[in-house]
């Protein structure tokens, strides 16, 4: 009876982990929602991020939803030699997070 408690306890942990990182979306969902006005086009979001990081190199974009926000994940490499992850919003390009990555 312990065991199956500590095992359904470590479940729910994980599960609820997962639900509060969000969902990642993929490229046919992503052009959907572009399509039709509900996040703004990469290039745009992209042109924000110069902004603040005008010679980085990209790493890698990911789009996830967060609690019914849709949300561009930018991880960036700054000429300082520096990680950095940002997120955005997808619809008007807020910078939601600025912060260095492990």
């Amino acid at each position: 009876m312990r065991i199956a408690t500590v095992l359904a306890l470590a479940l729910s942990l994980l599960l609820g982990a997962q639900a509060a990182s969000g969902r990642d979306l993929n490229q046919d969902e992503a052009l959907k929602l572009k399509r039709a006005g509900r996040i703004m086009p990469l290039e745009q979001v992209l042109e924000e991020v110069r902004k603040y990081y005008p010679d980085a190199q990209l790493l890698e974009v990911e789009l996830e939803e967060e609690h019914h926000i849709y949300v561009y994940e930018i991880d960036l490499l700054t000429n300082k030699g520096e990680a950095r992850e940002l997120e955005l919003d997808a619809q008007s390009g807020r910078l939601l997070k600025d912060e260095e990555d492990d």
